[in-house]
C-alpha cells in the first residue's frame, strides 16, 4: 500500500487556521486563492513587538515582511543580514530549494514561530552585528545569475537548444 503526498492546505484553510491560532492573532485579507495577514511578533517578552505581514499566493513561496519598525532604521542604517530585501524587510526564513517548509504545512505552525525566531537573532546581530541564526542565504548576484539563467532557458526551449 502506497501512501499519497499530502495535499497542499488551501489559501481559506490556512487563513482559517491562523485566526484560529493565538500564537498568530492578528487580522488579514482573503481574496481569490490568496491573502495577506498581519500579526504582532515578539522573540521574548522583553523584546519590542513587531507588526509582521505574511502573503500567500498560489504558485509562490510564502513571503513574511516585517512593516514596523523600521528594522534599517534600527540597525543604524546597515545592511540587515539574512533577508531577501532591505525595504520592505522581507525576511529569509527558509531554503526553497530544502523543502523545509512545502504548501501542505501551516503557517501558523512554522512561518509564523520562524519569524519570532528571526527576530530573536535580529536583535542579537543589532548587538554585535554578528548573524547566529544560521541559514544560508545566496548572495545577490547568485540570484541575478540564476534568474538570467532561467530566463535564457525560457527563451530557449530544450527543443531549439539541440537545433
Amino acid at each position: 500500500m502506497r501512501y499519497s503526498d499530502p495535499k497542499p492546505l488551501t489559501a481559506a484553510q490556512q487563513f482559517l487556521l491562523l485566526q484560529r491560532n493565538p500564537v498568530s492573532k492578528g487580522s488579514g485579507e482573503l481574496g481569490a486563492g490568496c491573502f495577506r495577514w498581519c500579526y504582532k511578533a515578539s522573540p521574548t517578552p522583553l523584546s519590542r513587538i513587531y507588526d509582521a505581514r505574511l502573503e500567500f499566493a498560489p504558485n509562490r513561496s510564502p513571503r513574511v515582511f516585517i512593516d514596523s519598525p523600521d528594522l534599517t532604521l534600527l540597525s543604524g542604517g546597515d545592511d540587515l543580514p539574512h533577508v531577501y530585501d532591505q525595504k520592505p524587510t522581507r525576511l529569509c526564513l527558509y531554503l526553497p530549494r530544502t523543502y523545509e517548509w512545502l504548501p501542505w504545512m501551516r503557517l501558523d505552525l512554522t512561518l509564523v514561530p520562524w519569524t519570532s525566531l528571526w527576530l530573536f537573532y535580529f536583535e542579537d546581530w543589532l548587538t554585535e552585528r554578528e548573524w547566529r541564526g544560521g541559514g544560508e542565504h545566496p548572495e545577490p548576484r547568485d540570484v541575478a545569475q540564476r534568474i538570467s539563467r532561467s530566463r535564457l532557458q525560457r527563451r530557449h526551449s530544450p527543443r531549439q537548444r539541440i537545433e
